[in-house]
């Protein structure tokens, strides 16, 4: 079985640097994408309350457990899988905005998710326009003093809003997840991470499916003997990023964990860095509020 490489984030925490993204995965689905996910290999899972499909990641957990247990005999000790092997993500939705109610979104994700803690909560989108952003972060903040979770980070923040969220945060995010894939590569931002010391996680890294038909990913492909799929996770990797991909059927989603086996060339990842075009196939932070 296939398994991810950790990398550490800014606080000393270890995550999972290729895991199973769950965006507009059906509830009904969750639990059954999961389990199939987690006898895969994965361990990193990105959920969000938007999403509606927490109570399903708990579903698959809960009967991985069960299974496990039936398997090897009964109790906590029995389970070849512990909860500190997972790393579990979810995010605040914009509605929740704010520190009160950013606490309480919380407490809902936790009952849905059925956890004691989780590894990162994340502020899904700045909603800039609302100027509630900073007043949110405090509230993670909160949360992550009080143990209830052992990372907070953001996601699609620009440049401007990172800075005006160290003007008053005390917790340099451990992450900034956004839209990334060969078609749009948001150098700028990314350097701006690196100046932070806050990680780069890529949401979309397949850009919606749209990037696995360029003919360059297609070329390179063909060269390694893998998929598309393949060559664009590598090449995630190879720069250094944390990467979520999606996928629906048992056979994709163990091919985008086997990305371990082959190694890009520094001619091929200048091809790939060639390919962007500032092409989004999600909105831009600035039009969501």
């Amino acid at each position: 079985m296939t398994t991810s490489p950790r990398l550490s984030l800014n606080n000393g925490v270890l995550i999972d640097q290729l895991g199973f993204g769950l965006y507009k995965v059906p509830p009904k689905d969750t639990a059954n994408l999961v389990l199939t996910a987690l006898d895969a290999g994965y361990r990193h899972f990105d959920t969000a309350a938007m999403y509606g499909n927490e109570s399903g990641v708990a579903r698959g957990l809960v009967d991985l457990f069960a299974t496990e247990a039936a398997a090897g005999g009964s109790g906590e000790a029995a389970h070849s899988t512990s909860r500190e092997d997972l790393f579990i993500t979810t995010k605040v939705w914009n509605d929740d905005h704010g520190y009160d109610a950013t606490l309480r979104a919380f407490d809902t994700s936790m009952i849905n998710l059925g956890l004691e803690y989780v590894d990162m909560y994340l502020i899904h989108w700045p909603c800039a326009k609302r100027g509630l952003f900073q007043e949110t972060y405090r509230a993670l903040e909160t949360l992550y003093r009080e143990g209830k979770v052992r990372a907070i980070g953001v996601s699609n923040f620009q440049p401007l809003h990172l800075d005006q969220l160290l003007e008053t945060a005390e917790v340099v995010p451990a992450v900034n997840q956004i839209e990334l894939h060969p078609w749009l590569q948001q150098a700028e931002l990314r350097e701006k991470h690196r100046e932070l010391g806050i990680l780069t996680e890529a949401w979309s890294p397949l850009g919606r499916g749209q990037v696995l038909e360029d003919p360059v990913i297609g070329a390179l492909a063909a060269e390694h003997k893998v998929s598309a799929a393949q060559v664009i996770l590598r090449w995630q990797l190879q720069l250094g990023h944390v990467t979520i991909p999606k996928a629906s059927s048992a056979a994709r989603i163990r091919e985008n964990l086997d990305v371990f086996g082959f190694e890009l060339s520094a001619l091929d990842m200048a091809d790939i860095e060639a390919l962007d075009r500032g092409h989004r196939t999600g909105s831009h932070p600035d039009n969501v509020n």
